[in-house]
């Protein structure tokens, strides 16, 4: 039987929970609405779902709070979509930053939702550019860290594994991918989101700063992920690239 995608809609507002949930209903999605924090939480600890719609503003632990929370927990690969008041600028950023893979502004078209929550799917499973689909994962070495590409585990000299969000982990793909090559915020922006997705200059930088804290990186005199003024970004390190066979 194949995969029928399962969507987590989580926000106060009865009337979008339900408008949402039965859009993406006829269009071939499975869903579950959650009207607060708890509720997600109740449902997310014995299931598991492919995306969650997240509200920002909802009373209680708002959607920025739980963003952080599902980013520290089990479900800290799950793809999440924020839902965001019109123009609310801050909000987008600091929805990005806790590691939220999009978001979209109220009042949205429930077809543009959709389009997005296509788009973030796709781009979860998809293997960043210039990668082969094989049947072995692979292991990217950098200075003192290794990426398992099968578990998506950052690893440090110890092999300790650091939690990386999904755009921390795609972005981090993009660099070790494209190493000691100077890359504007348009080209990450497309290879990490896709071209259908708004571009947000800022969301990188933020990605960036998060991504050398995760990788022990001085943001003053950073080893890893160089910034090149004027231009964007380049990743100085050599990547060594090794087969891990299960």
């Amino acid at each position: 039987m194949d995969h029928i995608d399962h969507i987590l809609i989580v926000d106060d507002d009865r009337e979008i929970r339900e408008l949402v949930s039965n859009y993406l209903k006829k269009n071939g999605l499975r869903t579950t609405v959650a009207a607060d924090g708890r509720h997600m939480r109740a449902f997310l600890e014995t299931n598991a779902v492919d995306l969650i719609v997240l509200d920002v503003m909802m009373p209680g632990d708002d959607g920025l709070v739980l963003c952080r929370e599902l980013r520290a927990g089990k479900h800290k690969s799950t793809p999440i979509l924020m839902l965001t008041a019109r123009d609310d600028e801050t909000d987008r950023i600091i929805g990005l930053e806790m590691g939220a893979d999009d978001y979209l502004a109220k009042p949205f078209a429930a077809r543009e939702l959709l389009a997005r929550i296509k788009a973030i799917l796709r781009r979860t499973r998809m293997l960043p550019p210039n990668l082969q689909v094989t049947e072995v994962g692979q292991l990217l070495s950098f200075g003192d860290w290794r990426l398992d590409t099968t578990g998506r585990n950052l690893l440090d000299r110890e092999g300790t594994a650091i939690a990386l969000s999904g755009a921390e982990y795609r972005l981090l793909r993009v660099f070790v991918d494209h190493p000691q090559r100077v890359l504007n915020r348009d080209q990450l922006l497309n290879l990490t989101q896709g071209r259908d997705a708004e571009l947000f200059d800022r969301s990188i930088d933020l990605l960036v700063s998060r991504l050398r804290q995760r990788l022990r990186d001085d943001a003053r005199e950073p080893e890893y992920i160089k910034t090149v003024r004027s231009e964007g970004y380049v990743f100085a390190m050599a990547v060594e690239i090794s087969e891990l066979r299960q």
